[in-house]
């Protein structure tokens, strides 16, 4: 059984220059009330690894107009001027990564593989600098595994054991976050007694998340 902490708590448990997953896509499936938590710590030195960085008012895009992150990984960044200039400028390092192997990368991270091989990215920009593996004579890209200090997840139930479920699009990155990295934080829409969730709908057993975020009083 675990007792859900504040917002505020679970930000104080972040150390600056600490690497950090979010789920969700466009803000959908992003825990808010954490990254305001975080905006109000005044975070500083973060890596992201998230899909996107939405816009600057919405999801992590207020993590990156507070100055909080120094280097984002993520599949695009168009919605986000904020994060464009920060780049332009030199104040952020962006790596950005085609959306599917972002996803597995953080997938072998969980895993604990060695890698994944795509063709996405082969003779383009994207493959400068990495190791190119022939399989039956095609080449592939090896992508090395992605992991983070800690997943910041946002879930529709939870429960007291922190077995989680998500609904629609917030089901993209959540569940394969939560195996990749050391620390798991959930902030859920509801946290229900044990025994509500069928064990069947549970997405992310609750062996992997280390601490809930309290209701709103």
């Amino acid at each position: 059984m675990r007792l859900a902490i504040s917002p505020q708590a679970a930000a104080a448990l972040v150390p600056d220059g600490a690497s950090v997953m979010f789920g969700g896509f466009m803000g959908v499936g992003t825990p808010e009330r954490v990254i305001d938590a975080l905006v109000a710590r005044g975070a500083r030195g973060l890596t992201l690894i998230c899909n996107d960085t939405a816009t600057p008012t919405c999801g992590v895009g207020k993590l990156i107009e507070a100055g909080c992150v120094t280097r984002v990984r993520a599949s695009h960044i168009g919605t986000n001027p904020s994060t464009q200039k920060k780049m332009i400028a030199g104040e952020i390092e962006v790596e950005l990564i085609p959306q599917g192997t972002l996803a597995e990368r953080i997938r072998a991270g969980g895993s604990g593989l060695g890698g994944v091989l795509t063709p996405t990215g082969v003779g383009t920009i994207v493959a400068e600098g990495k190791q190119i593996v022939e399989v039956d004579g095609r080449p592939f890209l090896l992508e090395k595994p992605l992991r983070a200090d800690f997943a910041m997840l946002r879930a529709h139930e939870a429960d007291y054991h922190g077995n989680l479920t998500y609904r629609l699009t917030a089901a993209n990155f959540n569940p394969v976050m939560a195996f990749a990295a050391d620390n798991v934080i959930a902030e859920a829409d509801e946290i229900v007694p044990v025994g509500v969730i069928p064990p069947d709908s549970v997405r992310t057993p609750g062996v992997l998340v280390h601490h809930l975020i309290r209701r709103p009083q």
